[in-house]
């Protein structure tokens, strides 16, 4: 008899928010017992982590486009998790589109996690999608289990998933609130818009969505949210001129939870180059005072964690050149901790504060709460994280089904080495049966076995 299955043993552990030598032990999956570093202990594998890596929670990605069913040659979820996997991700949350069908009906949700369960390198969940067509019938996939329901402002840049007019964003929070859900939000205000034909310059296409398209945009979510009671997220928020109307929010005591995104923290609009249009999401990256603001917002609490908005496409889509006809997505699943990490270094914030931007904090925000942290009783999802580590992203090493990224060429420091997922090692480059991923439903709910879960 063995007393684990998997003990690590490492020289700094983050365990509550503190770097611990330390031993961790893990049974079924879960964190059993963590002790001294030398623990006589026996288990099926002992790994000793080197002296220059160091022992973290496995990230959850809340945002995230798998693109499967329907546009898999995007993506798929053999790919994106294989991708996570090897940049520390251990949890996904899918996004409701660029599938197709988009997950709005129970019929698609099924679909979806038919498609995941085989395939899945890391754990996944599924957000829903409020669409016109979809108001008044929520409660059925929140009962199913999703997370939450993903709902655009502004069009989506698919015709399978139209967005909400101000009114019914309104309706939709209304019909969440009377059951406890939530619903994430595109935040851009179409009416503020200006008009624009494309071209190959980026400071035109940042023009055309100016601050005031996401100002206006949150504005309206926090009058819903006060007329409502509703719960409401903001995603991927780009400008710092709405940071103030969301503090109001959160000081008035509104439900209201904030994400920024990897390429908002490291990319400034004056470095965006012509054609350049692997750098096109909207809303748009903006200025350099701009950035270091977000940066200021996720220390002060204002904007809660941050998550990839990993939103990929084919190279012939993405790389158009023309900042109108490119897809507006950025492939960062991969790259989110090392550049996360690597930012946090370059303005002198420790390691294990911006940890919680990528861990804790989406973990109570997603409502998981066996995840997120080292402890007895958590999933043994772990990462051997090398803090120091340099090196430079390639496109065409990622594990992502198009060699695309606007990361390609960036020097970052800090990579993710080893990662497990519920004990078992996950293994991006080599085809292993089964797959330690599970599917995931909100804590309320109970969880399904995908691949490995069982052993």
């Amino acid at each position: 008899m063995t007393d684990f299955d998997l003990v690590v043993r490492a020289d700094r552990v983050l365990i509550d928010g503190k770097w611990r030598s330390a031993a961790v032990g893990v049974s079924d999956g879960v964190i059993t017992r963590i002790g001294p570093r030398h623990a006589e202990w026996s288990a099926r594998e002992i790994v000793s982590i080197p002296s220059d890596e160091v022992l973290i929670p496995g990230v959850i990605d809340t945002h995230v486009h798998v693109n499967e069913p329907g546009r898999t040659e995007w993506e798929g979820f053999a790919s994106a998790t294989r991708a996570a996997a090897a940049g520390g991700v251990t949890t996904i949350i899918d996004m409701p589109l660029n599938s197709i069908p988009p997950t709005t009906t129970m019929e698609a949700l099924e679909l979806k996690r038919a498609a995941a369960e085989p395939q899945a390198s890391v754990d996944v969940g599924f957000w829903g999608g409020a669409i016109p067509d979809s108001l008044g019938s929520l409660q059925p996939l929140h009962d199913a289990g999703v997370f939450g329901f993903k709902a655009f402002m502004s069009p989506s840049g698919v015709d399978e998933f139209p967005h909400l007019s101000t009114a019914q964003l309104r309706e939709a929070l209304a019909e969440t609130a009377a059951f406890g859900g939530m619903v994430i939000i595109h935040a851009e205000d179409p009416d503020h818009l200006e008009p624009y034909g494309g071209g190959i310059h980026y400071d035109d296409f940042e023009a055309s969505r100016p601050d005031r398209v996401e100002t206006s945009a949150i504005a309206s979510v926090i009058s819903a949210l006060r007329a409502t009671g509703g719960r409401a997220h903001i995603l991927h928020l780009s400008s710092a001129k709405a940071l103030n109307q969301i503090r109001g929010a959160k000081a008035e005591g509104l439900g209201l939870t904030v994400e920024t995104c990897p390429h908002y923290l490291v990319f400034d609009a004056d470095q965006i180059d012509d054609s350049a249009t692997q750098y096109k999401c909207c809303p748009p990256v903006r200025g350099a005072a701009n950035r270091e603001a977000l940066w200021d917002a996720l220390k002060d609490g204002t904007i809660d964690f941050v998550a990839s908005d990993h939103s990929p496409a084919t190279a012939e889509l993405k790389l158009e050149g023309n900042f109108g006809r490119a897809w507006g997505g950025i492939s960062g699943l991969q790259s989110m901790l090392a550049a996360v990490i690597s930012g946090a270094r370059d303005r002198g914030i420790a390691l294990e504060t911006a940890l919680e931007w990528l861990t804790v904090k989406p973990a109570a925000f997603a409502g998981l709460t066996d995840k997120g942290a080292i402890r007895e009783g958590a999933r043994a999802d772990l990462v051997s994280f090398a803090p120091q580590r340099t090196w430079t992203v390639r496109a065409k090493d990622l594990e992502h089904r198009n060699k695309v990224s606007a990361f390609d060429g960036e020097t970052l420091t800090g990579q993710a080495t080893r990662t497990w997922v519920g004990g078992a090692q996950a293994h991006p480059h080599v085809d292993e049966e089964p797959n330690p991923g599970r599917l995931l439903t909100r804590a309320s709910a109970t969880m399904e076995g995908a691949g490995a879960a069982a052993r």
